[in-house]
């Protein structure tokens, strides 16, 4: 089969490489690598449509490498034939129906999106494809989040980082959320940042998270390209995300905004995002997945593990009596009275969350701009992009 597209008539859409239109614009994509590439890594508005599944894509590169390019290609077009391309064909015009604006692509825009591209124009549609494919996308997003964390340290550009700091439990990211220009890096990660962070629903893969960070980057770059970005103080681990360098290391020297909240709001609000939140989630995640564990002992397991990972940095004695505040409240709770977990969160915040952070905030005292209660720093914030 030509590597040329079949195009049947000269008004229709154009193969792209803007990549940058794709991502502002939401495009709708079809993705033909298998499905175990996309699920390594994709992007926002794109869903997987394969030529080929995953033990099609193997055997198909074992006889690449044992037979070459020729075999390789025949080998394919034996697998993909009769019903079943007749079912994979089905399911590109449909997508192609509903999403007229849209665009396919493979790994490098090459044998696998032009072959799904000939097939669709000898069906009467003619489909355009991403040159260069996701490898391509994927360049450009890493390229421009690097460009936009380098100019963030200019000196001499306006679009700077700043940095929201604060105490476990300090309300940080409803505070930033309140706010345009701000990048949810723990919404992108899927988890709340601390030990006790991880949610339902999961994480999203590496790959996936750095994508989804890249267009955010660009989008917010292409909406308002000399307005500050906020962020909020991460570590170089959101749960099992690592931060890019380039970010983190732009992050590093970034002006530092300080949230002060007292014990108590604090424990108030640990309680309702890490307690009553966190088992709602696993509530909602149950009636989907319909797991032969309750909702509340999924939760309660959770609590329990995350409590059980920190041991060695809690201590011993430290650990154990924290653990059997935990399960006191865990047993309160399940027979109706949730109140006794804020003694537990209390203790965790004062003797192990409080001290860790003191230290980190003193290492880093001559970058902060700005300290104050919730009201404050939200009046501070609105003045850098007044």
């Amino acid at each position: 089969m030509s590597e040329e597209s079949q195009r049947p008539d000269t008004d229709a859409r154009l193969d792209t490489d803007d990549y940058e239109a794709l991502f502002l614009d939401d495009t709708p994509m079809f993705d033909t690598r298998a499905p175990i590439e996309f699920k390594k890594g994709a992007f926002p508005h794109t869903v997987s449509l394969p030529l080929m599944t995953d033990i099609e894509r193997a055997k198909v590169g074992t006889s690449y490498k044992r037979d070459g390019q020729e075999a390789a290609i025949k080998l394919g077009h034996r697998l993909v034939s009769g019903k079943t391309k007749d079912e994979r064909m089905a399911l590109w015009l449909d997508f192609a129906n509903k999403n007229p604006n849209g665009y396919l692509y493979c790994f490098r825009g090459g044998l696998r999106s032009h072959t799904t591209q000939a097939w669709l124009a000898e069906a009467g549609c003619y489909y355009p494809l991403v040159k260069g494919g996701y490898k391509a996308m994927r360049r450009f997003l890493i390229d421009r989040l690097d460009s936009i964390c380098e100019a963030a340290v200019d000196p001499s550009q306006l679009e700077k980082f700043y940095i929201v700091a604060g105490q476990t439990g300090a309300a940080k990211t409803d505070l930033l959320l309140k706010f345009d220009n701000t990048i949810d890096l723990e919404g992108l990660a899927n988890h709340r940042g601390s030990a006790f962070g991880k949610r339902a629903a999961g994480q999203p893969s590496q790959i996936d998270f750095e994508n989804n960070m890249g267009v955010q980057f660009l989008r917010q770059h292409h909406k308002s390209p000399n307005t500050p970005i906020f962020l909020e103080d991460e570590s170089h681990l959101i749960g099992r995300c690592a931060m890019p360098l380039k970010l983190r290391s732009a992050m590093h020297e970034s002006p530092i905004v300080v949230v002060e909240a007292d014990l108590e709001s604090r424990v108030e609000h640990s309680f309702c995002n890490y307690i009553l939140q966190k088992l709602a989630e696993w509530q909602e995640w149950v009636v989907i997945h319909k797991p032969e564990k309750s909702a509340f002992e999924l939760f309660a397991e959770e609590l329990q593990k995350s409590m059980f990972n920190i041991r060695k940095r809690l201590g011993g004695v430290r650990h154990q009596h924290l653990t059997t505040l935990l399960d006191d409240a865990l047993s309160a709770h399940e027979a109706g009275d949730d109140s006794q977990h804020r003694e537990w969160i209390r203790v965790l915040l004062k003797e192990y969350y409080d001290p860790q952070y003191d230290y980190l905030l003193e290492q880093r005292k001559d970058r902060i701009v700005f300290r104050g209660n919730s009201e404050e720093v939200e009046a501070y914030l609105i003045s850098l992009i007044a």
